[in-house]
């Protein structure tokens, strides 16, 4: 996973951002610019794995990067810069997806996860397929069940997975960003994780 590695950038980027911030709230002609260099693929990323469609990704990005630099001073530095950009890129696209009511690839995942005991511990055993993600092969063709695998999880979860395990972002600032407890947050990463998990193990065994 990215994860760690990208928590430290994210950590790291409070810091680098102060200069973007500044430049946004002087209205420099050039910050926009910065903005959209800085953090229009990321946003866009992020908005994809939410609406699933190219179109509506692209004007939520859009969106919400302009939301971001009009409205800098309502940002009080009470979370990462980054975080607060992608809780709006996030209600952006929350929003384009309840205009389309998106939900008929979804899958429920009580229906498809591995069994947990009473204090929620993922208990019944899965394939060791880890030897085998590096048969040449295999890669391309994994990736794409990996990719079809995230897509068909819920709107809640897969934003969830990939703003922890894509954009590095801590769990405190993704339940920030998603209005949820901390509690939820650990157990959508981790039950979608599991999810994915088990498609891809589905998979290799009938490779």
């Amino acid at each position: 996973m990215l994860s760690s590695k990208v928590a430290k950038d994210i950590s790291a980027r409070v810091d680098a951002d102060a200069g973007l911030m500044e430049a946004l709230r002087r209205d420099d002609p050039a910050a926009a610019d910065q903005l959209v260099e800085r953090y229009g693929d990321r946003v866009y990323r992020l908005a994809m794995r939410i609406t699933g469609v190219k179109e509506d990704a692209e004007e939520a990005a859009q969106d919400a990067l302009w939301t971001a630099a009009r409205k800098i001073d309502m940002f009080r530095g009470e979370s990462a810069f980054g975080s607060w950009i992608y809780r709006i890129t996030a209600n952006a696209a929350y929003q384009k997806l309840r205009t389309r009511r998106r939900t008929a690839n979804e899958v429920a995942l009580d229906d498809v996860l591995p069994s947990f005991d009473s204090d929620g511990r993922h208990f019944e055993p899965m394939d060791d397929w880890s030897n085998r993600v590096d048969e040449q092969a295999l890669q391309g063709e994994l990736r794409q069940v990996l990719t079809a695998a995230i897509d068909a999880l819920p709107v809640d979860y897969r934003t969830a997975l990939a703003l922890h395990d894509v954009e590095g972002v801590s769990n405190p600032d993704i339940a920030e960003t998603l209005g949820i407890s901390l509690a939820a947050v650990k157990s959508r990463v981790h039950r979608s994780r599991l999810f994915v998990r088990k498609r891809l193990s589905e998979y290799l065994k009938s490779a």
